[in-house]
């Protein structure tokens, strides 16, 4: 059955530790509106839930104008459990640990909703609207540096969720045996290094050591510290952020090179707001891949083994949608999901 677009309405959620995204999503109008909120994590889940409920509802009341609602795709943090949507032991849901998710909104909506990790909502978004279909792949990887770190995965065009819907947790893989504490329990995730989180940590514990006066002064200025400031900082020159970066970079080359040497795909993609910084980030990146890959050694473009691979090599590129990419995501699973379709929308962008 072919998918008429201008009769299709479908509702997006980004759910993540600090704030809430809904947007209303045609295939062939792209986004129609979207809000945003904050994520009342004090207030449990069942709180947060109604928040997105509501915000909703007043969406397709807004947006239907005869339209069909496809359904509701929502973007979670992990590890979920699929397809039950429950959560366990989430680092950046505190509190949410076993909460039937998926259930909970389809009891309150009465529609159907479609429920997935917010990486694996950012890498299909890249892989339908953004770098995948650029270079004609049908394998890539993506993480995404926020709150956390999230991981991706399209396999052959198809998300891949493992048998217990928690495939792609490389955002917890070990980078330094003996690194920072990461919330879920480990020390050394790439996530205790290389998240949002972990370099306004990296920061703080440079002050501590009163070895970083500039961050002090960052700290003390009004601004106070985050990734956007630290990144602003290094821009301009300050010495102790440059290397906050370049750790932040060294730590994601080794990851990837260790994704690299398993999965040989030809697209891997960094999202998220730290990924923003990647001028900041690329050279310790690429300079810890050449190390530590030799696959990616022998495939990255113009290399020996890169001339018959899809895309023209091992390609290692900032997400071309950015920030919007989770969202964006989360608006067209519905339809990317559903098997009422043997053929593929023309999406529009974002």
């Amino acid at each position: 059955m072919a998918l008429d677009n201008s009769q299709v309405l479908t509702i997006g959620v980004d759910l993540g530790g600090t704030s809430l995204r809904i947007a209303a999503y045609s295939p062939d109008r792209g986004v129609l509106e979207s809000v945003s909120l904050r994520t009342r994590l004090e207030a449990g889940p069942i709180a947060v839930v109604d928040d997105m409920c509501e915000a909703i509802s007043k969406l397709l009341t807004q947006h239907a104008n005869g339209r069909d609602c496809a359904g509701i795709g929502v973007g979670s943090p992990g590890p979920l459990e699929l397809p039950a949507g429950r959560l366990h032991h989430p680092p950046n849901l505190p509190g949410w640990d076993g909460f039937p998710l998926l259930a909970e909104m389809e009891k309150r909506l009465r529609r159907p909703v479609i429920l997935e990790s917010d990486a694996n909502a950012a890498v299909l978004a890249e892989y339908e609207l953004g770098l995948g279909k650029e270079l004609g792949i049908d394998s890539m990887c993506m993480l995404t540096l926020g709150t956390g770190v999230g991981n991706g995965i399209i396999f052959e065009g198809k998300l891949w969720h493992g048998s217990a819907g928690m495939g792609g947790e490389a955002g917890h893989m070990t980078v330094y045996p003996d690194g920072a504490l990461c919330g879920c329990g480990n020390h050394g995730c790439l996530e205790s290094c290389a998240s949002a989180t972990a370099l306004v940590n990296s920061a703080e514990r440079m002050i501590s050591s009163g070895k970083a006066p500039g961050l002090a002064l960052l700290k003390s200025d009004g601004r106070g510290l985050t990734a956007h400031s630290l990144a602003e900082a290094a821009k301009a020159g300050n010495v102790d952020a440059k290397k906050i970066y370049d750790e932040t970079g060294r730590s994601l080359g080794i990851c990837l090179a260790g994704l690299v040497n398993i999965l040989n795909f030809p697209l891997y993609v960094i999202g998220g707001g730290v990924a923003n910084s990647w001028d900041l980030l690329s050279p310790s990146i690429f300079e810890e891949l050449e190390r530590r890959s030799y696959v990616y050694a022998l495939t990255a473009p113009g290399r020996a083994a890169a001339a018959g691979m899809p895309g023209g090599g091992t390609r290692v590129l900032p997400a071309r949608l950015g920030a919007e990419a989770g969202l964006m995501g989360a608006c067209i699973l519905p339809v990317y999901s559903s098997a009422e379709y043997s053929s593929k929308p023309t999406w529009a962008s974002a």
